[in-house]
């Protein structure tokens, strides 16, 4: 049998994209290799989001180039956003690299690993800009036994001046809901537990006047599982039809990734995100008191165009007033197609590095006082797989999205466990099986 190995960079939906591409592998006969030296086919599934994300692709690139001058048979493709944003620039001064195709055009990859097999030449499938999503494949090999994900929509309308994805996934495309359902009850009968919704701009999705919340109530309906999360939403399409159901859906995660990117009026405006800092503490407000225990975790970025002291500032306030559970925080970068590329980008790097340790400093200690409030509380925790450190530790999570770290055993995956919790750091709790 041949064999593949995938490496992934980026979000979620990179993740379940790979998923697709190992299930469509699966079909055509190839297993996964442990590592890439013993595979037959690699692919770098890419992420354009952020310049850094970008360079470590093109230096992996560089590494593999090794590996297939003692391998001459084996492929080398590059999928994903970079590759849609790139086109056949991996192919400049790269013969090593046999193969380039973007996001949309995973379902091509039968017909084109059987055309590198005839030609043996290099080959670049992208997608045009009206080219609709594949949402569904035959077969999707999951990376957790637990939690499985469901792409519901595509692309994104809202032109954020900092953003490449409607130029890479295009404009918003939503799922047919009977679809979505049919899938969802698929996995419960494969044994999941937990659903992840997922899409560019999650909250958007309407599908002929089906919007978001419906399709939310409908799935809390499906007898079988117990936990639905989804992301990324906007804050603009966080209505209060949606923020309700967290005090009424009961398989509803009682937690939300809510992206405020600035917390400065002035730089959300150059940003083009449609809503103030008031707007975002509003609907911040709304979520807290419709669900007390909800777990807000949030996106920011630092030192984008014209952000002075004092905007900074008011982004930091916002993370104080807040109290997110975990931030993904980033220093600016200019990103091709995007309209800030227009913008000069005059906040100098050694500023931009300070605020960013200034942000994730103050984070670090506000999510162990945050975390530190768990220690002596009972938790209910779904395990997902063996910890990182090992030391035979078991890791989950719970409903509010909070990490667990506790003994158990490979038995215990899948399962819903109650867990005393004995201590946190910034980043998890430790805690021992409750009797």
């Amino acid at each position: 049998m041949k064999s593949f190995y995938i490496e992934t960079y980026g979000c979620q939906m990179n993740v379940h994209d790979s998923e697709k591409i190992s299930g469509i592998l699966g079909q055509l006969g190839y297993e996964t290799a442990a590592t890439e030296t013993n595979a037959d086919l690699i692919l770098i599934n890419t992420c354009s989001v952020r310049e850094k994300a970008a360079q470590k692709v093109f230096t992996r690139l560089g590494q593999l180039k090794t590996l297939k001058n003692g391998k001459p048979g084996m492929i080398i493709g590059v999928c994903g956003c970079l590759a849609q944003q790139e086109k056949d620039l991996f192919f400049k001064g790269r013969p090593y690299v046999d193969l380039v195709f973007g996001p949309k055009n995973i379902a091509e990859l039968p017909s084109l690993l059987q055309q590198l097999q005839q030609e043996r030449r290099q080959l670049l499938a992208l997608s045009g800009p009206r080219q609709e999503p594949t949402f569904e494949v035959q077969t999707v090999t999951r990376e957790s036994s637990t939690r499985a994900y469901i792409t519901i929509m595509e692309g994104c309308d809202k032109f954020c001046t900092f953003c490449v994805v409607p130029f890479l996934r295009g404009r918003e495309i939503s799922r047919h809901p009977h679809s979505i359902m049919e899938e969802a009850r698929r996995l419960v009968d494969e044994g999941f537990v937990e659903i992840c919704l997922l899409g560019q701009n999650v909250n958007s999705y309407r599908y002929e006047g089906f919007d978001f919340a419906d399709l939310l109530c409908s799935l809390n309906e499906i007898p079988g599982f117990r936990r639905i999360r989804y992301t990324s939403p906007h804050p603009s399409d966080m209505n209060a039809k949606v923020m309700d159901l967290y005090g009424s859906l009961d398989k509803l995660c009682r937690n939300v990734h809510l992206p405020l990117q600035a917390g400065s009026n002035t730089v959300l405006h150059r940003m083009k995100r449609d809503y103030t800092r008031e707007i975002y503490l509003s609907k911040v407000e709304y979520l807290k008191r419709v669900c007390p225990e909800i777990a807000i975790s949030t996106d920011i970025i630092v030192g984008f165009s014209g952000e002075s002291e004092l905007d900074f500032q008011q982004t930091l306030d916002i993370v104080k007033q807040v109290g997110y559970s975990s931030i993904f925080s980033f220093k600016y970068s200019q990103r091709p197609f995007t309209a800030a590329l227009k913008m000069e980008d005059d906040v100098p790097e050694e500023v931009k590095s300070r605020r960013l340790t200034e942000l994730q400093e103050f984070q670090k200690q506000s999510q162990l006082a945050l975390n530190s409030r768990f220690i002596g509380t009972i938790q209910e925790v779904l395990v997902e797989s063996p910890a990182k450190k090992g030391d035979g530790q078991f890791s989950g999570r719970t409903n509010c999205n909070r990490i667990v770290n506790f003994q158990a055993n490979e038995e215990k995956i899948g399962h819903f466990l109650t867990v005393h919790i004995d201590r946190a750091t910034a980043n998890s709790l430790f805690g021992t099986l409750s009797l």
